[in-house]
Parts: structure tokens; C-alpha cells; sequence
């Protein structure tokens, strides 16, 4: 077992909430239904704060390999979020997710849960560049094809410090299970919050 290849299981396994965490009902999940450009830069932000926030506390705590790389992503996810961020924006609730991530206390599972985390945001970042597309706004389009990059960037230092932490078995369940986890809690925001608006998500593929 490598990073890679718990990435890919990850994926694997969760193939159908992958699907639709990467379709525009996510979006609209993401935005409560305001499928506007205010919104969909209010959420990205929303979902960087939360981040950084989160990866600053562990960086605190932190030892050994992971301890840089959650201080430099701390800093980098709130670059991104001052980047993104609306006129006059007022920051909303952290994502469900982040409860679950939180809930990670050793190294293998909170570099796990980053993994599913940086899974679920680069499809929500890839619906965001659709939409500025669709808005006929290029230059925002730009902006977020650049978060949707550094995403997938700091996702790819993830896995490779896993490789560097995980020395048993024991470490790479505890990251995969702490990853599916993530994955799960991000799926059942998007159920839950699209039910709440009368919409069926099972019919969202």
C-alpha cells in the first residue's frame, strides 16, 4: 500500500458519491440553492476557511513529517480564501466535513481525512470552473481552473507524506478509514441538504 493506491481504492469505493459530489447538484447543495456567482465564491471561501483553520490547530501539535506540511497548507488554504472571497462576504458555517475531520487525533488519520477532503473539494472546485464557464465569466473561470490546480497540488504532497508516516498496516487503515469517513460525511451533507430543498439526490448521477 502507497498513498496512490489509497487514493485510488478511496475513489474506488466511494465511486457513486464521487459522481455526484462532482455534478452540478453539489453545487447547488454547496450554494443552498443560490446558483449565483457571489454564492459559489462565498462556498469556496467558506470551504478554505474551514480548512485553514483546521490545519492550523494541528499544525500546533504536530510532530515529525506532517508538521510542515500542515503549517505550509494552513497558510496556503487561506491564501485561497482571501483569493475567492466576495465583495462584502460574511463568512457562513464550516461544511459538515470538518466536524469529521476534526475528529481525527493521530498523524495517519488526519493525513487520511486531508485526503478525502482534498478528494471531495477538487470536484467541487471542477463544478465551480463549469460554472463561471457557463456564466460567460473567463476571468473567474481563470481563478478557479488556479484553486481547482493548487487542490489537486497540495493533494498530491498529501499522499506523498502519507508514504512517509505510514510505516504498518495499522497507519494505512487508520488513513483509509479516516478518509472514507471524510468522503462519507461530505455525501451525507449533500443528501441531507438537497433533501431539506425537496430535491432526490439518488436521481443526481
Amino acid at each position: 500500500m502507497d498513498g496512490t493506491d489509497l487514493a485510488d481504492r478511496v475513489r474506488d469505493d466511494h465511486e457513486t458519491a464521487f459522481s455526484r459530489l462532482g455534478s452540478s447538484k453539489a453545487l447547488y447543495a454547496l450554494t443552498a440553492g443560490e446558483m449565483e456567482a457571489d454564492a459559489v465564491r462565498a462556498a469556496a471561501a467558506d470551504d478554505q476557511y474551514a480548512a485553514a483553520d483546521l490545519l492550523d490547530d494541528w499544525a500546533m501539535v504536530e510532530h515529525g513529517d506532517a508538521a510542515p506540511l500542515l503549517a505550509d497548507l494552513a497558510e496556503e488554504t487561506r491564501d485561497h480564501a482571501e483569493s475567492v472571497e466576495p465583495d462584502g462576504y460574511e463568512r457562513g458555517d464550516d461544511p459538515a466535513l470538518y466536524d469529521r475531520l476534526a475528529f481525527e487525533d493521530d498523524t495517519p488519520g488526519r493525513l487520511g481525512g486531508l485526503l478525502g477532503r482534498y478528494l471531495v473539494v477538487a470536484e467541487y472546485a471542477g463544478q465551480m470552473v463549469g460554472f463561471f464557464v457557463g456564466d460567460a465569466d473567463p476571468k473567474a473561470a481563470a481563478e478557479f481552473r488556479e484553486l481547482r490546480t493548487a487542490v489537486e497540488d497540495e493533494r498530491d504532497r498529501v499522499v506523498e507524506t502519507l508514504d512517509d508516516v505510514c510505516e504498518s498496516d495499522d497507519d494505512w487503515d487508520a488513513a483509509g478509514d479516516a478518509a472514507a469517513a471524510v468522503v462519507e460525511a461530505a455525501y451525507d451533507d449533500y443528501v441531507e441538504t438537497l433533501e431539506s430543498m425537496g430535491v432526490k439526490p439518488k436521481n443526481v448521477c
